[in-house]
């Protein structure tokens, strides 16, 4: 089984801590092929950053040389999930829906930690969509910037943690997930602070992929995500100038 697993930013240091984590995660068999995409900002931290990563994406994909078995999405929050179903014949798994969806197996409520503020409405938005905000206790902003995760590991693991507990204690939170694909890899360390289970976007959708395709199960094409019609697509891909 291949799986492919596309950063929805272009800095290559994410996408290989990524991958790493996704490989940890995958069963013997299992190949990860980390993407990154081939434009796009280097942290994705707003709508138009998103947008601009959900283009970049599905051009990652689309233009993958060898075959592959299941797409994982790692950008919490991220636009163009719904474009790769389009696309695409096989599983295709975002990691906001499955921490969050994961995250209902193991308690009543969960909240999301991630990073900067700015970025709250978009996850909240995406778990609305997805049909998983009702037992969503809260989504909580460390108020790092995603690139900071790397910077500066210890302050990282410090202020995720101590907005984990926040939740736990304020929100009533039962459940953690970790809001974005770079802090893959802080799962154990945030247990340790707050005692509750925590999600790893990353990991649970390598095993929510994983399944889908030994249960043989793709996106449905009858409606929703039935394949983009054929026709002219002007100036794409774009040139370089």
């Amino acid at each position: 089984m291949r799986i492919l697993v596309v950063n929805v930013n272009t800095t290559q240091s994410m996408t290989d801590s990524i991958g790493e984590q996704a490989a940890g995660a995958a069963s013997p068999g299992t190949e990860i092929v980390p993407l990154t995409p081939p434009f796009g900002a280097e942290s994705v931290e707003g709508n138009y950053e998103s947008y601009l990563a959900a283009v970049a994406v599905m051009e990652a994909v689309r233009t993958h040389p060898d075959p592959f078995d299941a797409v994982i999405q790692a950008g919490y929050g991220e636009h163009g999930r719904e474009g790769l179903q389009e696309l695409l014949d096989v599983p295709v798994v975002d990691i906001t829906e499955a921490a969050a969806s994961t995250a209902q197996f193991l308690g009543r409520t969960y909240s999301v930690v991630t990073t900067l503020d700015r970025t709250v409405p978009l996850i909240e938005e995406r778990l609305q969509a997805a049909g998983l905000g009702a037992r969503c206790a809260s989504v909580r902003a460390s108020g790092l910037p995603v690139l900071e995760l790397e910077r500066d590991a210890r302050a990282a693991v410090d202020a995720i943690a101590e907005q984990a507990a926040r939740a736990v204690e304020e929100d009533r939170a039962e459940v953690i997930c970790l809001g974005c694909g770079g802090m893959s890899g802080l799962a154990e360390r945030v247990v340790e602070r707050t005692g509750v289970p925590v999600v790893d976007g990353v990991t649970a959708a390598v095993t929510i992929a994983e399944s889908l395709v030994r249960l043989g199960l793709t996106t449905s094409k009858v409606r929703t995500y039935a394949s983009p019609r054929p026709k002219r697509i002007l100036n794409w891909p774009p040139r370089a100038s």
